[in-house]
């Protein structure tokens, strides 16, 4: 049986105020589309569905990055909603390394060949910002990748 689990914290009170929404899902096939699902509603609901193509494409990269490249049991979906932007983080337990700079120059540059590997081009072209948290200091132990995305006209 499969459980998924969604909470809702108001965040930390920002400059303009906010929302935290969880969603923790099991390392499954089929967390890319419960996170879309999530997300589409989350932002309909929030009145940012201007945003909701964007973060259900940016989400899904994210997700099955996380499926994928990780043996995670839970893959928890973040989302903090303010009135003009919306931060969405995908964080996962899997211990983290970094990535050998050559690999990680060809992915930037877009010159990867291979069919998959373009997911986070994807996200940088979409989002105002995104980055990556690792946690743990020394012995990183959880690494969440996040984006944000803000309604036309109010990007610094």
């Amino acid at each position: 049986m499969t459980h998924v689990h969604a909470t809702a914290h108001p965040a930390p009170p920002g400059p303009q105020g906010g929302e935290l929404y969880r969603l923790a899902l099991p390392n499954t096939s089929s967390a890319a589309k419960l996170s879309r699902d999530f997300i589409a509603s989350l932002l309909t609901v929030s009145r940012h569905r201007g945003l909701v193509d964007d973060a259900r494409l940016c989400v899904t990269e994210l997700v099955t990055n996380a499926h994928r490249h990780t043996r995670t049991p839970l893959i928890r979906v973040g989302v903090t909603v303010q009135r003009k932007q919306v931060t969405v983080s995908v964080a996962d337990d899997d211990h983290w390394a970094l990535p050998e700079p050559p690999a990680f120059r060809e992915v930037r540059e877009g010159v990867c060949e291979r069919e998959g590997g373009r997911g986070l081009l994807l996200v940088e072209r979409l989002a105002l910002a995104w980055g990556m948290t690792v946690l743990g200091g020394c012995f990183p132990y959880r690494k969440s990748v996040w984006f944000t995305l803000a309604r036309a006209g109010s990007a610094p």
